[in-house]
């Protein structure tokens, strides 16, 4: 089944424009009123005195094009189908709707059906009397035998650049001798795990998992080649040398960072940063992004542009604009640290051996590390996936301190509360607060004098007193407290490790969860399937009755 937000596929198109021209803040949009298959939107403040720019293609680029359309960027866009190149028709009627006695530049991205569309309605323009250019972006350096290279996110510069010169009044020659100018400097390449879902269609799957496609074209076609990767510094390092090589030589450069479409904003900050520690750096003086300028729907990828640059073309980028779609340009400067001083450990201990102790450490640290695909696999039924890494980053933070002999073996409330407070470091979430709750007030019983269960217990009433969370909550609490109980009451590891099974298998079996991310899932959802913190603790306990 297709997955895309939409009342029906047909109007689709029509009824985003309306979006996009009601969510302008300058409410400077407007759609030429020439029918339903005509889609054509314009600023309303254009006075045909200028050189007109106009734009377009097939929809799914969002924000290009309507998105570029306003003072400083594009006069109009025309908007086809989802990847369908608009008509003859409508290109021709946009140019006879905006165009002055300055004349008017086509801006294109080199596929077949923009060129012959946009290409057939300047010779008609022109036969009618107007005065029409056109220049053909072709940025995409992915395939580089193809005599025909493709447009891609770069078109969105030669928009801007275009843009600033018509804006400023020169007439048509000399704003098309600009863009061109600035489209011979222009590169970009482009990466995807997958292609997009096009409304009403099935994704094409035809990237393995673990794969990625280089040079996947911006409707989804095949790229040059399939990487048996989706490593970061890997594809980053493959990217920037194929850009490194086009880059003229002794040219600085600025760098546009598109997403298009499905990446998050985490890994856009990582891309940045692989890229950015790159040899290509050194020759990149201005950024922009990352951000979404020339999208593919929801492509799970992202594209590189280099603009060697000239100081017109920085003269225009900068310049200010009124429309949605531009981001900020802005200068490169590498990360500096604001020097800080970090709170000391309160804590005053020795390093000392204990090789039972130790023993017991290697194993819950381990079990926690090995279940981590297991734990997260559990908690992404009834949480947000990340159950596993948060307690094997704990395991592995303790466990490197007993391989470097950094831990107080030999003095066990010294050991608990220095677990409280490495746990509360590294684990991320309310987890690792819990769990150095837990230890810190157990260590601060034992060393009151109580023994180890009755101390763990205490520990564990003050995880339950700042948690929220009781027996029957669905929670670690159901499998850790029946274990405690069964110690306290002086039974062996052994009993104590099937009461944590029997607790973590009731979790399966309660209808609803009282605390945590789990509280706000359904029944269906949490049917059958145990709480990961208690199956965590059946699985330590049942290691170390081992």
């Amino acid at each position: 089944m297709s997955q895309f937000f939409m009342h029906e596929k047909n109007n689709l198109v029509n009824e985003a424009i309306e979006g996009i021209l009601l969510s302008t803040p300058w409410h400077n949009l407007r759609r030429l009123d020439l029918g339903d298959e005509i889609r054509v939107v314009v600023r309303s403040d254009w006075d045909k005195s200028k050189v007109a720019l106009i734009s377009g293609g097939g929809s799914g680029h969002e924000p290009a094009h309507a998105g570029f359309v306003g003072k400083g960027m594009l006069t109009a866009a025309v908007c086809g189908d989802i990847f369908a190149s608009p008509s003859v028709d409508a290109v021709l009627n946009a140019i006879v709707n905006v165009t002055g006695e300055a004349g008017c530049l086509l801006i294109v991205k080199n596929y077949t059906g923009d060129r012959l569309n946009f290409g057939l309605a300047a010779e008609k323009a022109k036969n009618l009397g107007y005065k029409v250019e056109l220049v053909m972006v072709q940025d995409d350096i992915a395939l580089p035998e193809n005599p025909q290279p493709r447009g891609i996110a770069g078109t969105a510069l030669i928009h801007k650049i275009a843009g600033f010169a018509a804006e400023q009044g020169q007439p048509l020659d000399a704003v098309k001798a600009l863009a061109q100018r600035a489209i011979d400097a222009t590169f970009s390449i482009g990466l995807a795990f997958a292609t997009c879902h096009t409304p009403g269609e099935q994704r094409d799957e035809r990237v393995a998992a673990g794969h990625s496609e280089l040079g996947m074209g911006i409707h989804g076609e095949p790229g040059v080649v399939t990487l048996d990767t989706q490593d970061s510094r890997q594809i980053s390092s493959i990217m920037t040398d194929k850009l490194a090589q086009v880059l003229p030589e002794g040219r600085q450069a600025l760098l546009l960072i598109n997403n298009l479409g499905g990446f998050s904003q985490l890994e856009l900050a990582l891309l940045t940063r692989e890229v950015l520690q790159s040899p290509l750096a050194a020759r990149i003086t201005h950024l922009m992004g990352p951000a979404t300028l020339v999208s593919a729907l929801d492509m799970k990828g992202f594209s590189l542009t280099l603009l060697a640059l000239e100081a017109p073309f920085l003269e225009a980028l900068n310049a200010p604009v009124q429309v949605l779609g531009w981001v900020p340009v802005y200068d490169f400067a590498p990360i500096n640290l604001q020097s800080a001083e970090r709170v000391a450990s309160a804590l005053d201990f020795d390093p000392s051996d204990n090789a039972a102790v130790a023993e017991i450490v290697e194993r819950v640290t381990q079990t926690l590390i090995d279940l981590e695909s297991e734990l997260n696999a559990l908690d992404a039924k009834v949480g947000d996936g990340d159950t596993g890494s948060t307690f094997a980053a704990g395991a592995r933070k303790i466990q490197r301190g007993l391989q470097e002999k950094q831990l107080p073996l030999n003095e066990l409330p010294t050991l608990l509360a220095l677990t409280g407070e490495q746990l509360a470091s590294v684990m991320g979430g309310s987890g690792g607060v819990l769990m150095s709750i837990l230890f810190t007030s157990a260590g601060q019983k034992l060393e009151e004098g109580s023994a180890l269960p009755q101390a763990l217990m205490h520990g564990l009433a003050r995880l339950k007193h700042y948690g929220g969370a009781e027996p029957g909550h669905r929670t670690l609490v159901d499998a850790l407290q029946p274990a405690l109980e069964a110690l306290v009451a002086g039974e062996s590891l052994a009993v104590a490790a099937e009461a944590a099974r029997q607790g973590a298998e009731a979790t399966a079996l309660m209808p609803s969860a009282k605390a945590g991310r789990s509280a706000y899932l359904n029944q269906q959802s949490l049917d059958g399937v145990k709480d990961p913190g208690a199956y965590a603790v059946e699985k330590v306990l049942a290691a170390l009755v081992k």
